[in-house]
């Protein structure tokens, strides 16, 4: 159980009242974007209150008739996952600084310039984050912030969602090794061993992260890589 000292509060006012429950701030965001996180980690008691701050619980007839259930963990819940939760001026601006990150990246290794078929840098997403104004939501998921994004940066710089395929063949004797690295990209197309016992892949991987493959690659094959990509959706 989460300790009532270091808990913070999640609220949610509805049909004219007010309901807070006492939560570990990391872990009810969690779950306000739909992450299953066991009840103990989350709340620092059960119990539901009308003011938290004076000690005041809520009453359990209107507890029943509003939320349809004498479960205070089901209850919590949806405080939790439709209220708001307190967030200290620290901890929102880390929690922001995450998401941007995270947001990037993902646009980084998913998006590409529709013209070259190449990512953009990093920096240059950056600054079009500047230059749009790009506002994060840190209750909400990445995944749900995302397109909403895209669309913003778009007349600022033209990003495509895509995905590659690329064929790779790998010498004899880095073959072995590279295995474990190829499959952690993306999906396998195709695979075939040759009769010199080289190895050649076909996978598909989010247009992004080209580059990001042959680098791990020619980790182990120290440059011996032929690759092409063969197609781009």
């Amino acid at each position: 159980m989460v300790k009532v000292e270091d808990a913070v509060i999640a609220r949610l006012k509805t049909h004219g009242q007010n309901f807070e429950v006492l939560v570990d701030c990391d872990n009810a965001i969690k779950v306000k974007e739909g992450e299953d996180i066991d009840s103990k980690d989350v709340l620092a008691t059960e119990q539901i209150f009308s003011d938290s701050k004076k000690g005041e619980v809520a009453p359990e007839t209107a507890l029943k008739q509003i939320f349809s259930t004498d479960s205070s963990i089901e209850i919590a819940w949806e405080i939790i996952k439709k209220g708001e939760i307190q967030l200290t001026s620290e901890h929102r601006k880390k929690l922001l600084d995450e998401k941007r990150k995270q947001i990037i990246n993902t646009i980084h290794r998913n998006g590409v310039d529709p013209k070259t078929n190449l990512p953009h840098p990093m920096t240059r997403l950056e600054n079009a984050f500047e230059h749009a104004r790009i506002r994060i939501d840190e209750y909400k998921g990445v995944k749900i912030q995302i397109q909403e994004i895209v669309k913003k940066l778009m007349p600022i710089l033209p990003i495509k969602f895509a995905k590659k395929k690329i064929q790779l063949t790998i010498p004899p004797e880095y073959a072995s090794k590279s295995q474990y690295i190829l499959r952690s990209f993306g999906r396998i197309i195709s695979e075939d061993w040759q009769n010199d016992g080289s190895f050649t892949i076909v996978i598909e991987i989010p247009g992004g992260m080209e580059q990001e493959l042959y680098e791990k690659v020619n980790s182990v094959c120290h440059g011996n890589l032929d690759s092409k990509v063969i197609e781009t959706s």
